[in-house]
């Protein structure tokens, strides 16, 4: 079972970091390709939110070909899902930075002051550079 969470802090719609989530697990290989994502009713007693909410998440993935329905059986990762989901994903921690590094500037750090802080938590992370 593919457990998704609620961050409290995200002032973004429930249905869009739903979406986002989903979206997520794709690009990471959680879900792949003919995959089945879990039910409507499913999902929403897992993250305990309003079904309706669930299914504008899913309308959305539809919409962006992310998954498609299987007549009788429910929702499943498309064909060429990954790929548009890696696309996004790193849309999404690219516009995230962005904004970070933004707030930084205006708080007058210097550039480098802004690196090693992104060194630092990298590291502290426990990633590794690619």
């Amino acid at each position: 079972m593919l457990l998704f969470q609620l961050q409290g802090s995200d002032d973004r719609p429930i249905y869009a970091r739903i979406a986002e989530q989903i979206k997520f697990a794709v690009a990471s290989g959680v879900l792949r390709p003919g995959d089945l994502i879990p039910s409507v009713r499913d999902l929403s007693r897992q993250m305990v939110v309003n079904p309706n909410t669930v299914a504008r998440a899913y309308r959305d993935l539809q919409q962006e070909k992310i998954v498609d329905p299987v007549r009788g059986t429910g929702l499943q990762v498309a064909q060429g899902a990954a790929e548009v989901c890696r696309d996004l994903r790193k849309a999404i921690v690219r516009d995230r930075i962005r904004a970070a590094i933004q707030e930084a500037r205006q708080t007058a750090l210097e550039p480098t002051e802004i690196e090693a802080i992104l060194r630092d938590e990298w590291t502290r992370s426990n990633g590794a550079p690619h």
